[in-house]
């Protein structure tokens, strides 16, 4: 892979070989031990959406691993000013060694990865939100001692972040039950892909039913950036869509409770359920550090020896 768009670019192989490596590096980093396999290694990381654990993680990533990165805000680079995504990707591939892109439109990352002669790792777009999804599989392969054979719900909008999720379950074995209201559905072309790589994908309108006996509650805020103009007519659809104590009570007795954040308690989630004990929110967050040191090893390096 020389790139990592979509997480269907990646085989069962390469999301066990990234996940073995993310628990590898996170235990050296728990020790203390350097590894610094990425020095005199730049990454560029382009952003046009704020940021928290993006941004933060991919910076102290390549610091771990003895590299540098350097946040180039789209309004503070020319591709703000008008020069093309083609040309952006040209220049930079002759300074740095990989890009990472926090995009609105996903095109913008397929003519970046079409230009660059670099790896180019999407940190999130409107149609998906890969890093995110292989910090979740690493959280669940330490809570669950596996990444297959589970049923994993999601509930609310389906959107960047579900689409991931369908297709990670469909490659790693995992049943999906996405619960939504109608009009929330994931997009038309996930769906296909989810089912093409043999998936087991639900759609339901029954948060409730959706949840019963699940390995797997998941959830993301019903209002994502770009949707702030549909924010009221959002909270009034999504009512009852929420992950909550009544939701825990019909899972499995050893559900985990996912978000991955920023959250809104007491709405798309209950603090008693992001606070309480089936919740791993927080370590999900800080394997988003983890995962993606895995990723930028497995792109910028050939061999590590």
């Amino acid at each position: 892979m020389k790139s990592l768009l979509s997480m269907a670019d990646l085989s069962l192989e390469d999301i066990y070989g990234i996940l073995d490596l993310a628990s590898e590096v996170k235990e050296k980093r728990s020790q203390g031990k350097i590894t610094d396999h990425l020095r005199n290694k730049s990454l560029g990381m382009i952003f046009e959406k704020s940021s928290t654990r993006t941004r933060v993680s991919f910076e102290v990533g390549m610091n771990d691993l003895g590299g540098h990165a350097i946040y180039l805000n789209s309004n503070d680079i020319q591709i703000g000013r008008g020069e093309t995504v083609e040309d952006t990707a040209k220049v930079l591939s002759r300074y740095l060694n990989a890009i990472i892109g926090r995009v609105y439109s996903h095109d913008t990352l397929v003519k970046l990865a079409e230009n660059a002669s670099i790896p180019v790792i999407n940190a999130l777009s409107d149609k998906e939100h890969p890093c995110q999804v292989l910090a979740d599989l690493l959280t669940i392969k330490e809570y669950k001692n596996r990444i297959s054979d589970m049923k994993f719900v999601w509930v609310g909008d389906g959107n960047n972040v579900c689409n991931s999720l369908m297709l990670a379950c469909a490659i790693t074995g995992m049943e999906i039950v996405v619960a939504c209201p109608e009009g929330y559905e994931p997009a038309e072309e996930f769906i296909i892909k989810t089912r093409e790589l043999g998936g087991v994908l639900t759609i339901t309108d029954k948060p409730l039913e959706a949840a019963k006996d699940a390995d797997i509650l998941y959830t993301d805020v019903w209002v994502s950036m770009g949707d702030e103009e549909e924010e009221a007519k959002r909270i009034k659809d999504f009512e009852g869509y929420q992950i909550n104590e009544e939701l825990i009570a019909v899972s499995k007795p050893d559900v985990i409770v996912m978000h991955c954040l920023p959250a809104h308690r007491g709405l798309e989630i209950s603090a008693g359920a992001i606070d309480g004990p089936h919740s791993v929110v927080f370590d999900q967050a800080e394997n988003r550090l983890h995962a993606q040191k895995a990723v930028l090893l497995k792109l910028m390096i050939v061999d590590e020896e």
